[in-house]
């Protein structure tokens, strides 16, 4: 059997219950900072508005098959997965199809495991995966689930405001429930801190608590509140190209420089 066959990729869900919190940004952008260090990466489009897969130029006309195909119909994941316009970067797309997922998977005896069979053929993929980030929707359904069961880790984005760590709880508690019934290597990535303003009070106050009750957990790394990151999906494009040289855009890939160097001191430990 060759190397190609064997490879295990790292899976990551991008997930938090909450919507508006920089989920599908974090995905994006993360995803293209990897492949700036030679890493192939699959996301995973897994939320029915689709914004990750229009952020990287794959409209709603030219999604001809969609995740939804993926779940409910079991087409191949090469042929509903698209090449992007950066090197390195594959995306398995989104519509609004995929809200009547949830409905449609219920009588399926193996409902949280279709994402994770799914994933058995990334080998067939045009590009040596490396990376497969999910972006999950903003809610804990079976979509979600299935994200936790095929994933590795989950990496969750925290929103920098009042009550950002109320909800967090109910994402922690299903994450253990997925580990005790279906995923038990499952493990929390981290918590990455967005929309971060370093003048305000409120910012550092969560940052404060976040790091004091998540400890370790919590990425050095925080996304900053940035004009050209909210900018660069009107035109379809991850913050890191549409402005390298962003406050965005840097903080994006120093959370990538950060999640590699704790990648290799865990193959280290191990």
């Amino acid at each position: 059997m060759s190397e190609r066959a064997v490879k295990k990729p790292k899976i990551i869900a991008v997930a938090n219950q909450k919507g508006g919190v920089g989920k599908t940004t974090t995905a994006i952008n993360l995803a293209t900072a990897l492949t700036g260090h030679g890493k192939n990466v699959l996301i995973l489009d897994m939320d029915p508005q689709g914004n990750a897969s229009t952020g990287l130029g794959i409209f709603p006309d030219n999604r001809t098959l969609t995740t939804y195909d993926l779940l409910i119909e079991d087409a191949p994941l090469s042929d509903v997965s698209r090449e992007t316009s950066v090197t390195g970067l594959m995306i398995a797309p989104a519509t609004t199809d995929l809200s009547s997922a949830d409905i449609e998977l219920v009588s399926n005896s193996r409902r949280v495991f279709r994402l994770r069979t799914a994933l058995t053929q990334l080998h067939r993929l045009p590009l040596d995966i490396d990376y497969v980030l999910i972006d999950c929707p903003p809610s804990l359904n079976l979509l979600t689930i299935n994200a936790m069961v095929a994933a590795d880790s989950v990496l969750v984005p925290l929103q920098s405001e009042f009550f950002a760590l109320e909800g967090l709880s109910q994402l922690m508690l299903t994450i253990r429930q997925v580990r005790e019934t279906a995923n038990p290597k499952l493990r929390i990535e981290g918590v990455v801190l967005t929309m971060y303003d370093r003048r305000n009070n409120l910012s550092r106050q969560v940052e404060q608590d976040a790091r004091d009750t998540l400890g370790e957990l919590v990425f050095d790394t925080v996304i900053p509140r940035n004009v050209r990151v909210s900018e660069a999906p009107s035109f379809s494009m991850p913050v890191i190209k549409y402005d390298p040289t962003s406050l965005g855009s840097r903080a994006y890939v120093d959370l990538a420089d950060e999640m590699l160097t704790r990648h290799t001191a865990v193959r280290q430990d191990a």
